[in-house]
């Protein structure tokens, strides 16, 4: 079943845009509200941002949690399964933090997500719009993200831009 990209800046309401889409699609279909959380909780704001959100999506949502292995995680996930991946660019980052081979690791979700029987949102930030960064990470960061959400977005059935809490379906 094709997946579904979501994509928008920091704050712009594409997560609750997906988990909105999930439950809808749950409420039909009685399927099983999958999350899976890329955030690490490095300090205390992080750990209190993550145990809201959690509690926020309510007991109906299974989270689980896949910092580095998102493919990994989707693998025993089935057809009944409605699955929200939040975030790609938190995921991004502790590859890269990791010192992982970022494009290995992209070609494996998108292989991942391709192949997923269920339904899957996968939602990102669009790091793209702004100023060159001044420093080498910053913009091997913004790179890799484009080069992720370009593969994803070609293999996506669906990729969505959500910006100030409007969705435009691009594709």
């Amino acid at each position: 079943m094709p997946f579904t990209l979501v994509l928008g800046g920091a704050r712009s309401g594409k997560s609750a845009f997906a988990q909105a889409a999930a439950e809808a699609l749950a409420s039909e279909t009685e399927g099983r509200l999958v999350m899976i959380a890329t955030a690490q909780a490095f300090d205390s704001e992080m750990a209190e941002r993550i145990a809201r959100h959690r509690k926020d999506r309510g007991r109906a949502w299974t989270t689980l949690e896949a910092s580095l292995d998102i493919a990994g995680a989707l693998a025993p996930l089935g057809a009944k399964d409605i699955v929200v991946v939040d975030c790609l660019t938190l995921w991004l980052s502790n590859l890269m933090l990791a010192e992982r081979d970022v494009a290995t690791a992209a070609a494996g979700l998108v292989e991942a997500a391709g192949r997923f029987p269920g339904t899957l949102w996968l939602v990102s930030n669009e790091v793209g719009f702004g100023i060159v960064p001044d420093n080498a990470l910053a913009r091997r960061f913004r790179d890799e993200a484009g080069r992720l959400h370009q593969a994803l977005a070609q293999a996506a059935g669906a990729v969505t831009l959500v910006v100030a809490g409007l969705a435009l379906r691009l594709k």
